[in-house]
């Protein structure tokens, strides 16, 4: 039996509360959508908790951590109340990611190189905590080279431009991910990648043998809203699977 390298699929759940913040009422409830995503194949549950709380609030934080058992990643700002918030949760994974409060949704990396020290103290004190961190960068050499030299655990690659770009472009993106991938991998950080994948998109990027972890979230609950979010994540779940196991075998037949 051909072995495949495994690719764990975290499912952002994000827009439930986005839906519920609408009429600041009770429902959809993020914790019931993380117990229907589970039973669709997810492997982790990734939620933004942002200081404007436009979505997510601590206490979806703080029931999620106890009521899954999937693991939690915590996407956050690189500001003291967010990583004295994860202390206290203490998330398998802490997602570092640049925010504006202007923004629809985080619309690049984390520029490590300029913020260096700053990440580096946010690094040091969820390490004493035991938290593993990722940082949400650019595919770009120097913030792949120094989210190593900082001491992180993962890096996601930003898939945004190969998401949002077409044709030859989308080819051009998705080489340059592939790219930092292998130079992630072989600083022996974990690489993850996410950000505006889709049903459509998503394949070309499972195939990169570097990348262990795909969160995706709007795609997701966007088709939910038709077939129910269980086989919503299911559907995802069968086309990264699938689109690994014909990479490795095309790998191993060329």
């Amino acid at each position: 039996m051909t072995h495949v390298e495994p690719i764990r699929l975290g499912v952002n759940l994000d827009h439930i509360a986005t839906v519920r913040q609408a009429r600041r009422t009770t429902e959809p409830d993020p914790v019931q959508a993380a117990i229907l995503a589970e039973l669709g194949g997810a492997d982790q549950i990734t939620i933004h908790l942002r200081e404007d709380r436009r979505h997510i609030q601590d206490r979806d934080l703080e029931l999620m951590r106890r009521a899954t058992q999937l693991p939690l990643n915590q996407e956050m700002a690189v500001t003291d109340e967010m990583i004295a918030i994860a202390c206290r949760i203490a998330p398998k994974v802490a997602c570092l990611v640049p925010e504006r409060r202007e923004e629809v949704t985080t619309e690049g990396g984390l520029d490590v190189v300029k913020q260096r020290e700053r990440v580096l103290a946010a690094i040091r004190r969820l390490h004493a905590e035991h938290i593993e961190v990722s940082l949400f960068i650019a595919p770009l050499e120097e913030q792949v080279r120094m989210a190593h030299d900082l001491g992180a655990d993962a890096i996601e690659l930003h898939t945004g431009e190969y998401a949002n770009a077409r044709s030859d472009e989308r080819l051009r993106q998705r080489d340059r991910l592939s790219a930092m991938a292998r130079l992630g991998a072989e600083l022996r950080l974990e690489v993850h990648a996410g950000h505006g994948l889709t049903y459509q998109n998503v394949a070309r990027i499972a195939e990169i043998p570097e990348i262990v972890e795909l969160n995706i979230g709007h795609s997701i609950i966007a088709r939910a809203l038709y077939v129910g979010l269980r086989q919503a994540v299911a559907d995802m779940r069968s086309l990264i699977d699938e689109a690994r196991r014909d990479a490795r075998l095309n790998r191993m037949s060329a």
